[in-house]
């Protein structure tokens, strides 16, 4: 307390100094319209800086709230188009839905060896099932393989084991897209038809000749393409829509009809 008082008197002139500025100021304020106008002016200015810059630092601290609000927002609007009959955009009862949606986030990712594996926050306790596709808001990312309680692993469709069905955009014409493990950024569209007019710059997208993809999810650009005179078939690369170096927020694809289909096929096969 002592070096307080001791303080102040030491800069006793200062502060009152101080003090009796503050009193001229006042004074000279109230008793001149222009000073006063000045004075409220620059006053609402500081404090609409001062609120602006309150409320930019709110929309900081609310970006993971906002942004959890917009996954779930992209995850029923997902459902909805996976789920629109006749390409129509007309809202679709969930209880007639075939695809079921599920947000997740990628803690995990591998992208430079032959056979690469992601991990999701997501397990059985959340819905997730073996098979489920999982895709991004650019493109297709791969294919649930193990579940545990609360993560899945997911192999990526840069594996060399990943065969997907796919096909030139706007055509009927399927092909088995894979990757041959040189490129992150490219893979392949094998078994095109020679028949087929291939251009680059064509859209790839999911064939929907399988009971985990919708049709029509993006895959990437045609990029280049080879056929020598003995070939039958197109070899094509890819470049994919997803940079799979750079991945966060993915959406899983469940296919509830998929039971039904494989059990038709599995008993057709053994008869």
């Amino acid at each position: 307390m002592q070096r307080i008082i001791n303080f102040i008197l030491r800069y006793r002139n200062a502060f009152l100094y101080g003090f009796l500025a503050l009193i001229a100021l006042v004074m000279t304020v109230r008793s001149h319209s222009y000073h006063q106008s000045r004075f409220f002016n620059s006053s609402r200015w500081l404090a609409g800086n001062v609120y602006g810059t309150g409320a930019d630092i709110s929309s900081y601290f609310g970006l993971r709230e906002e942004n959890r609000r917009l996954v779930e927002e992209n995850e029923e609007l997902r459902r909805l188009l996976f789920n629109a009959p006749d390409d129509s955009i007309q809202p679709l009862d969930s209880t007639l839905s075939v695809y079921q949606v599920l947000s997740a986030k990628l803690i995990k990712n591998s992208y430079s060896s032959p056979r690469n594996y992601l991990t999701i926050n997501k397990g059985k306790n959340d819905g997730v099932k073996q098979d489920m596709g999982v895709i991004t808001t650019k493109g297709i990312l791969g294919i649930v393989e193990n579940v545990s309680n609360n993560f899945a692993t997911v192999q990526s469709i840069l594996n060399t084991k990943s065969n997907i069905n796919a096909k030139i955009k706007g055509t009927n014409y399927f092909g088995s897209f894979i990757w041959d493990a040189k490129d992150y950024t490219t893979a392949q569209l094998i078994d095109i038809p020679r028949l087929v007019p291939v251009v680059v710059g064509d859209t790839i997208v999911t064939g929907g000749m399988s009971s985990i993809f919708p049709e029509n999810i993006p895959v990437g650009v045609i990029k280049k393409y080879d056929l020598n005179a003995s070939q039958s078939f197109y070899n094509i690369e890819v470049e994919l829509f997803n940079d799979m170096a750079n991945i966060k927020n993915v959406y899983l694809i469940e296919n509830k009809d998929k039971p039904e289909i494989q059990a038709l096929e599995s008993s057709t096969l053994n008869e």
